[in-house]
């Protein structure tokens, strides 16, 4: 496991992901996405449920990160526990062939009181790598008490409690906080949209990046095209 790790470290990861009700759900489209940009250099590919991670373990000798996620995200989304949020959610993606599980790593409630630290224990048990998603410095620490192996910058901006996180850019004071503060590798995801702000992450003291939206979202790439026409 620590070979994935010490594999991961000064590289981009690319999230690739689609919601059903997107054109690019499509398995061959989620496909095609992957190969692209692992043929681009992704030394990693962070995807969203079952299929997706048995494809990719198919097609690619990547590591493979898995999450699931609801097929469709609740109004309450800032509130609530829906990245990789119980123990089933974790077996779906071990029996998938997940390298590293990727899990909502804040102090929220999750379902059926089910706690952070047991779904780690789980993903260990079973010879994985437990990710954690954070959003605030507290939950980084937290989560690595619990046991994550890697901590993620992930939520940072998407729930209640880090709503000061910057809104139009990656959480930078996060991720010179978590590095400072824990002590395991610290992956800077959200919001990341130029090769600078990359460059940034590996100066502040970042393991890896995770990049998704910014290359795999046509729609997002295209609106902020589109915005920035009509402004000017």
């Amino acid at each position: 496991m620590k070979n994935i790790i010490n594999q991961l470290k000064g590289t981009v990861i690319v999230s690739v992901q689609a919601m059903p009700s997107e054109p690019l759900y499509l398995e061959k489209c989620m496909a095609a996405m992957m190969k692209s940009v692992v043929t681009g250099g992704a030394s990693a590919l962070r995807v969203a449920g079952v299929r997706d991670v048995k494809n990719a373990k198919k097609l690619f000798d990547v590591p493979i990160i898995g999450i699931t996620k609801p097929n469709i995200i609740p109004k309450n989304w800032k509130e609530i526990v829906y990245i990789t949020p119980t123990i089933k959610d974790v077996i779906d993606l071990i029996e998938a062939g997940a390298d590293i599980i990727a899990c909502d790593g804040t102090q929220r409630k999750r379902p059926n009181g089910e706690k952070l630290e047991d779904l780690i224990k789980y993903i260990h048990i079973n010879k994985r790598l437990a990710m954690a998603d954070v959003s605030t410095l507290e939950e980084g620490i937290e989560a690595e008490k619990a046991g994550a192996d890697i901590i993620s910058t992930t939520l940072a901006g998407y729930t209640l409690e880090s709503s000061s996180s910057p809104s139009d850019g990656p959480d930078f004071g996060l991720l010179e906080q978590l590095v400072k503060n824990t002590k395991k590798p610290v992956v800077l995801e959200g919001r990341i949209w130029e090769p600078e702000q990359v460059d940034k992450a590996f100066e502040l003291g970042a393991h890896c990046v995770v990049i998704g939206s910014a290359i795999t979202r046509p729609q997002l790439i295209t609106k902020r095209f589109v915005f920035r026409n009509k402004k000017n």
